[in-house]
């Protein structure tokens, strides 16, 4: 039973403690139908309607939907001071503490650890699936493809992963000009979450200053908008042709307390008509 109680006590603790930074994690179901994480407190949903509700489960950094409920019963693989979790509902949610996590067209749940993409299958068995290319120590976004490819983010980079394994660069040494410095970052791009368009167009978000992107199938990057310190995107996800970005107000105090971390959601329609459609209150 101590043994019990302590190794809950660690995980509770790198969960609430893991990664200094806001989560980035909103995807929306086949309803459109939109789920968000909290890093301060959970997860929320918003219908279509507009009502903003909490749905039970952790407070982690990313999530992944589980639309096809393969994963109602998987076994995680066991990772030192790192945890995935299942949120209930329907469909349901795959929550991560420490990677991004993405659910690829083979039907594997995959995520980046220690240079290598690595994928779990609905059954718990693990394996890599590949070498990411140089001194990569953190993947700060990953997502699948409409082409059955995987596409991550490095601070400055955008890459594709083909479904062979081999790795390709999309977009490199990404600037933001003039960067809109947001509180704990360091000044550069670092782009975090991102959504891939059915015909190739990738919008990602640079957190680091407080901007959204498009990278157009040739490679040329543009911005979309750009938040007022200290908002700034980190993660986005699209319905049809509408984008829901997933916003924080970024702040650095010490020690760190995650609830000063308040999400927002905006909603960028195709003509460019903004709009916040949900804010998390304390």
């Amino acid at each position: 039973m101590r043994k019990a109680l302590f190794a809950f006590g660690v995980s509770l603790f790198f969960a609430l403690t893991a990664s200094g930074h806001p989560g980035s994690g909103i995807v929306v179901d086949r309803n459109g139908t939109v789920y968000f994480v909290d890093t301060g407190s959970g997860i929320y949903r918003v219908d279509r309607g507009g009502k903003v509700t909490p749905v039970a489960g952790p407070a982690f950094h990313w999530m992944a939907l589980d639309g096809e409920g393969r994963f109602a019963k998987t076994r995680w693989p066991s990772i030192p001071n790192a945890e995935f979790r299942r949120a209930a509902g329907n469909p349901a949610l795959v929550m991560s503490s420490d990677f991004p996590v993405a659910i690829g067209h083979d039907g594997a749940l995959h995520f980046a650890r220690e240079g290598r993409l690595m994928k779990v299958a609905p059954d718990g068995s693990a394996s890599a699936a590949a070498v990411l290319p140089g001194a990569v120590r953190w993947v700060n976004g990953l997502t699948s493809g409409p082409d059955g490819s995987l596409y991550y983010t490095e601070d400055r980079a955008v890459r594709r992963i083909r479904a062979k394994g081999t790795i390709e660069t999309i977009a490199g040494n990404v600037t933001v000009r003039p960067c809109r410095r947001i509180p704990g970052s360091e000044g550069n791009a670092y782009l975090r979450g991102l959504h891939v368009m059915a015909n190739g167009t990738i919008y990602v978000t640079a957190s680091g200053c407080g901007a959204l992107l498009k990278i157009a199938p040739d490679g040329v990057v543009t911005t979309v908008f750009r938040t007022e310190p200290p908002w700034s995107p980190t993660d986005v996800t699209a319905w049809g042709d509408t984008l829901y970005v997933l916003e924080y107000l970024h702040t650095v105090s010490d020690p760190e307390d995650r609830r000063e971390w308040i999400p927002r959601v905006r909603r960028v329609e195709p003509g460019g008509r903004m709009s916040i459609i949900a804010t998390v209150k304390r």
